[in-house]
């Protein structure tokens, strides 16, 4: 024993130096997540983006999305980019919006460093990918990527991997009126009753939209409709203004949201005339004009006037 220890003795003497420590092991450098790195990101942290296509989400099926996360967690990253200390969102609000309502504190996400213009493309492509947006969403899409970036329907196409006509086909959707295209976004028209109304006169359309909704009407019954409809149309009688004494704004206000009424609940054009005073003092009684296309009509709307026995 005394051999080891003076075996050790001198020779730490001879060099006059303390026995070297072990070597500390490398720093390591901090390294950013690499550009395809899912990372966690607070969900505080994380605010919709002004382009996203998808404007409705159905609480029903929100509920039933952070029920899943609840259980299982955000199976599929959201897309983001940074901008300031938050992150905007590309795609997958869905997802965002049911991790909230399932309390989620973080969720899954990965990270692109692109241009306004990019993020609204990328948006769109990843929902008509997941076919996630309405028709009147998807129309609202191209419209917004073509004024967005200056693009033409064609650039648009094949951007997002569409045929230019499937493009052209939904733009032409965002000249119908609103009460047809929430019908379109709310599914309870579809887009051959969407092209089949774009083939009529825009005073016409609502009419014949309310009616394929009240008797949810095909689209094969719609064009059977719409080719019959000039040749049962009335001759329209020409009026002399100097004949009549114009309504009051209030009044012609006033029957034309009684005939709009009346027209949703019937499904059909109705005309309200005003009683008026002729120039020679007499009075001209009001009239009431209900349109109906064929008999198969007439039956219908006697039943909704509680007059069906007279069919």
């Amino acid at each position: 024993m005394d051999a080891l220890i003076k075996g050790s003795g001198p020779r730490a003497a001879e060099t006059g130096k303390p026995p070297a420590r072990p070597a500390a092991p490398p720093a390591t450098a901090a390294v950013p997540p690499a550009k395809d790195q899912v990372r966690r990101v607070a969900v505080q942290k994380i605010k919709p983006g002004a382009w996203q296509p998808r404007r409705v989400f159905a609480a029903d099926a929100l509920q039933e999305l952070a029920d899943s996360i609840r259980e299982k967690g955000v199976l599929e990253p959201v897309w983001l980019r940074q901008v300031g200390d938050m992150f905007e969102l590309i795609a997958g609000e869905r997802r965002f919006r049911a991790a909230q309502l399932a309390g989620l504190a973080e969720i899954p996400a990965l990270l692109h460093e692109v241009s306004d213009v990019e993020a609204r493309e990328m948006a769109l492509i990843e929902n008509l990918q997941r076919a996630d947006l309405d028709l009147i969403e998807e129309a609202e899409g191209y419209r917004d990527l073509m004024q967005a970036a200056a693009l033409t329907q064609e650039e648009v196409a094949r951007r997002v991997g569409k045929a230019r006509a499937t493009v052209a086909n939904a733009l032409r959707l965002l000249d119908l009126s609103s009460a047809i295209k929430s019908a379109l976004s709310a599914g309870t028209l579809s887009a051959g009753h969407a092209k089949v109304l774009l083939g009529v006169a825009a005073p016409d359309r609502d009419l014949l939209a309310a009616r394929v909704i009240a008797q949810g009407l095909s689209v094969r019954a719609l064009e059977k409709l719409v080719a019959g409809l000039d040749r049962t149309a009335p001759a329209k009688k020409k009026t002399d203004p100097a004949k009549t004494k114009p309504a009051s704004d209030q009044s012609a206000r006033q029957l034309k949201f009684l005939a709009d009424r009346m027209q949703q609940e019937l499904g059909t054009k109705v005309t309200l005339t005003p009683a008026r005073v002729l120039p020679d003092g007499k009075r001209a009684m009001g009239q009431i004009v209900i349109e109906y296309f064929d008999n198969e009509d007439l039956s219908r709307l006697l039943d909704m006037l509680n007059l069906g026995d007279l069919a």
